[in-house]
């Protein structure tokens, strides 16, 4: 509601400004100076144009009034039909047009008929005493002024109404009237014919308006006696370039401001921010614009969705493969990603880094596959050489991910397979890494790996319980796992505690 107020706030700060320009501004100022008439019929000129202005004003209000109803049903009105909400949006994006149609009509003929019969009448009864031909040459003056209006009308309207556009499809959205809003597409606009008809106005507008008040001073004054020439060109020439740069910088912000818009959301698009233009104000091609770039982002959305399900397929497929050659390890990854996850919640991580997080942890041990059966399913201790083929599993992991393509795809999952085997200390593989130089996902995948592994059952030998394994992860806290992950897991148990006791 806030918005239709606004809007009709400035609808009618545009309509004075320009009605006080073009009728009193251009209208006044070109009949005072072109006429060479008595005082007393000058004034009663601009009483005649006062009085036909008021009652131009009050047509004008009618036809508006009728214009904005239907829009103003969609805000004060709590039940709205799908059909009124249709043509309510249809009457807010055509009100530009309709904007055009009350200045051609109410405000022209308005003002013109009322104006032209009260002169007409006082010259006829002899007490006004002007030519006849000063009303022909008024009422083309009203009809070029009208026109000017008219498109600065529709230019300011054009802008004005896309705030309020942009609400109203918002209630249609409230109310599930998505097919509806798309359905109001209808108003169209060339702009061809928009741009086509403002430049070819604004070239002819000041030579027909420099002709007629020249012609309208030569036949006051007479050919052989026409004073002030130089002056009163110059007056005239000052008034059409003024309008024509007014309305060249209105036609030119109306373009720019929608290929702003555009390039806003392009840009988006371009930092993988997929956002919809849902608010399509447009009645011109930048209507069709925003349909295809809907369209596009649509596409690229539900590409981004395939990927992500191949990925995540992949991944599954990789998993399920570790866990059936090692079924003593089967949904170790799986709980390895799930603390990982916790971790990171307690980290501050967005959604997308807990994703990234997710995936990277349960393919942690992923190398293992490259790893002989009889050392990765050995029942024994290791000897020192068949430990030294485990511990290349992160780095054939980490070789094992990035043959997938694009590699954009799980760049990100690579750190925290290579790294989770580090240690704080320095004393880790396969790097040696220290402190923060180990990459976080890895630290953090480190003590979700090493918690779950301590607590699960091996073929030779038990699972500790979960206090001991505390216990093993605080003496080796700041030296072997991170300080701060240690502590965000320990946090996840207890309150996993707290919620069983509870």
């Amino acid at each position: 509601m806030r918005v239709y107020e606004e809007t009709l706030k400035k609808l009618f700060i545009n309509y004075t400004i320009g009605s006080i320009l073009a009728v009193v501004g251009v209208g006044s100022t070109l009949m005072v100076m072109a006429l060479h008439i008595r005082q007393v019929d000058l004034m009663m000129l601009l009483l005649i144009q006062f009085f036909s202005f008021c009652i131009m004003l009050f047509i004008e209000y009618r036809a508006f009034q009728k214009d904005i109803d239907p829009i103003r049903h969609i805000f004060y009105d709590n039940n709205i039909t799908e059909q009124q909400f249709y043509w309510a949006l249809v009457q807010a994006k055509r009100f530009p047009l309709l904007a055009v149609r009350r200045i051609a009509l109410p405000h022209f003929l308005g003002l013109s008929i009322p104006a032209i019969a009260l002169t007409l009448s006082l010259i006829f009864i002899d007490v006004l005493h002007i030519p006849y031909m000063y009303v022909v040459y008024a009422l083309f003056g009203a009809f070029l002024i009208a026109m000017l209006h008219a498109m600065i009308e529709f230019f300011l309207t054009l802008r004005t109404m896309r705030p309020l556009i942009g609400d109203m499809m918002q209630i249609g959205r409230m109310h599930g009237f998505h097919e509806t809003i798309r359905a109001t597409n209808v108003v169209y606009v060339p702009m061809k014919i928009k741009i086509g008809l403002s430049v070819l106005f604004i070239g002819i507008f000041p030579v027909l308006l420099f002709v007629l008040a020249t012609k309208v001073k030569l036949f006051a004054e007479g050919e052989n006696t026409f004073s002030g020439y130089w002056t009163w060109t110059i007056v005239v020439l000052v008034i059409s370039v003024l309008f024509s740069l007014f309305a060249a910088r209105v036609l030119s912000e109306d373009v720019e401001r929608s290929i702003e818009d555009l390039l806003q959301y392009m840009n988006r698009v371009q930092k993988k921010e997929y956002e919809l233009m849902c608010d399509n104000v447009y009645i011109d091609e930048f209507s069709e614009l925003t349909n295809g770039f809907n369209h596009m982002v649509d596409a690229i959305i539900e590409r981004d969705e395939k990927n992500k399900q191949l990925l995540n397929s992949f991944i599954s497929v990789m998993t399920t493969a570790l866990d059936a050659r090692d079924e003593y390890t089967a949904g170790h990854s799986q709980r390895v990603a799930v603390y990982a996850v916790e971790i990171g919640k307690r980290l501050g991580m967005t959604n997308e880094q807990l994703a990234r997080l997710y995936r990277s942890a349960i393919l942690h041990d992923i190398g293992k596959i490259g790893i002989p059966d009889y050392i990765l399913l050995k029942d024994g201790k290791l000897t020192d050489e068949e430990f030294a083929w485990i511990k290349k599993h992160p780095v054939l992991g980490e070789n094992i991910i990035r043959q997938v393509q694009p590699i954009e795809e799980v760049k990100d999952l690579l750190p925290g397979i290579r790294s989770h085997h580090e240690r704080i200390d320095g004393k880790g593989y396969p790097d040696g890494l220290k402190g923060e130089d180990i990459p976080l996902f890895g630290r953090i995948i480190a003590v979700a790996d090493a918690f779950d592994a301590m607590t699960s059952d091996r073929p030779y030998r038990k699972g500790m319980n979960v206090e001991k394994a505390v216990s093993i992860l605080l003496e080796g806290r700041g030296t072997q796992w991170d300080a701060q992950m240690v502590d965000c897991f320990i946090s996840f148990l207890k309150g996993r505690e707290q919620e069983k006791v509870s």
